[in-house]
């Protein structure tokens, strides 16, 4: 697998244009920021979908107060996955919100270990057992990569490398399909981390147009002519990393690019003098961000106030500072273990200079 790397020079060019954008906000006291209906979108199925949502990757110990605590508070999407290690937990923690299954959005994620066709109806009922739900709104694929059929979720060879499935995506994708339409298990289907040509081959070759692609886009990673593209084929957009390299598992992963490491997004300056106008923080600009520009986003965390903080973070924001958030793209993709499944990941999409050859577990 050959992959173009990120030069020291590029890094240094791309840190010193972020560190010293100009400040051009004038304004110094908040704006009014009035209550509004949370933001909801309609899928490609006709499910609605809220654009604000709570992630559940890592800190499996306090997953079900946290969920429990994120849907009393008001979120009704709650995204998930099989190899998060955290289902029983979500469960448990919509069940002692006290709110009303068909009230919440529930997605799940397939892992590459149970792509093989004849796996994915006992895969998904496994995480309808954990999750303790007769169904979920949303079934993703992980990742476009199929790993060996089995218990182990890493499958690796003596050398270390992954051992690749004898399926294909495009088969899983029509198992997942049967699903849909034979079981009531799952309500919608769609992908995550798939480049454009991996998404384009499910819709030539299948029935069913995904109606999420999951992936990471935040204002470091702003992917415009790939989110346009999905709009068009009516593909909603959900932001994982939302908050882009806030996350220190970007930083610690075996695979941890070199711009990881650069400033975090939320101490970006321009997000601040944002923040200030508005009375909102760096982190509620960037989740209104997404969300101004169409997508869910889901940020993660088991802390209260951030909790609170991130349900505030529905407003609007004037085209004026949307297009100075504009300015922050710096194609800097910060998941990227593709060397790592041996297989090149997000081939035709930005972001993918500096790949690193590391294990993720």
């Amino acid at each position: 697998m050959s992959t173009p790397q990120l030069t020291r020079t590029t890094l240094r060019k791309t840190l010193s244009s972020l560190l010293h954008q100009p400040s051009t906000c004038t304004i110094t006291r908040p704006l009014t920021t009035h209550a509004r209906a949370p933001t909801t979108y309609t899928l490609n199925t006709g499910a609605q979908i809220p654009a604000l949502g709570f992630g559940t990757f890592q800190d499996p110990n306090s997953q079900e107060s946290t969920v429990s605590l994120a849907l009393q508070r008001g979120m009704r999407l709650i995204d998930t996955a099989r190899v998060y290690n955290v289902e029983k937990q979500v469960g448990q923690g919509i069940k002692k919100s006290g709110i009303p299954r068909e009230d919440i959005f529930l997605g799940t994620k397939l892992w590459c270990n149970d792509y093989h066709p004849e796996d994915v109806e006992r895969a998904v009922d496994d995480s309808l057992r954990d999750l303790d739900t007769p169904y979920v709104d949303l079934l993703l694929m992980h990742y476009p990569c199929t790993f060996k059929r089995g218990e182990e979720r890493f499958p690796r060879d003596g050398q270390g490398r992954m051992i690749h499935g004898e399926t294909t995506f495009v088969d899983t994708w029509r198992a997942m399909e049967r699903v849909v339409k034979r079981t009531g298990k799952v309500r919608a289907i769609g992908v995550s981390n798939f480049s454009k040509a991996e998404v384009e081959m499910l819709i030539r070759e299948s029935d069913t147009v995904p109606a999420v692609h999951q992936m990471e886009v935040h204002p470091y990673l702003q992917q415009k002519g790939f989110n346009e593209w999905l709009h068009g084929q009516g593909i909603h957009v959900v932001q994982f990393s939302p908050l882009g390299n806030m996350n220190d598992f970007y930083r610690q992963t075996g695979w941890s690019k070199e711009i990881a490491h650069m400033m975090r997004v939320i101490d970006q300056p321009v997000l601040k003098e944002i923040g200030e106008k508005y009375g909102k923080s760096p982190v509620q600009v960037a989740l209104a961000w997404g969300i101004n520009s169409g997508r869910s986003v889901i940020p993660k965390s088991v802390i209260d106030w951030q909790i609170e903080e991130n349900l505030a973070a529905d407003f609007e924001l004037m085209p004026e500072d949307m297009a100075r958030i504009a300015t922050l793209d710096a194609k800097a993709r910060f998941n990227d273990p593709s060397l790592d499944y041996e297989w090149r990941l997000y081939g035709d999409l930005e972001g993918i200079d500096g790949t690193v050859r590391g294990r993720t577990h």
